[in-house]
């Protein structure tokens, strides 16, 4: 069986081997493991966000990515903006 990291590199047996002899002479502390962040997408509230798809027409489309892409910004980041200010959410 071949095993791969993420970034695609092959790790050998001798490094998989090398890799559980660390592990089981490691005295880790599974608790703060556990405790500690993990990389991700960022909370933009105050709980998980939801995804919501909406349809919208061709022009509609055309100028939400005309101003995402005068603003740098997403598509995505646009349209949050634009219900804030509609719905006057914060």
């Amino acid at each position: 069986m071949t095993r791969r990291t993420k970034t695609g590199r092959t790790l050998t047996d001798a490094e998989l081997d090398a890799l559980a002899t660390e592990v089981e002479n490691t005295d880790y502390d599974v608790e703060t493991l556990k405790q500690q962040r993990r990389p991700g997408r960022p909370a933009m509230g105050s709980g998980p966000a939801d995804v919501v798809p909406v349809r919208i027409d061709p022009e509609l489309r055309a100028a939400i990515e005309a101003r995402a892409e005068a603003e740098s910004t997403t598509t995505s980041a646009v349209i949050r903006e634009a219900l804030r200010k509609f719905l006057d959410v914060a």
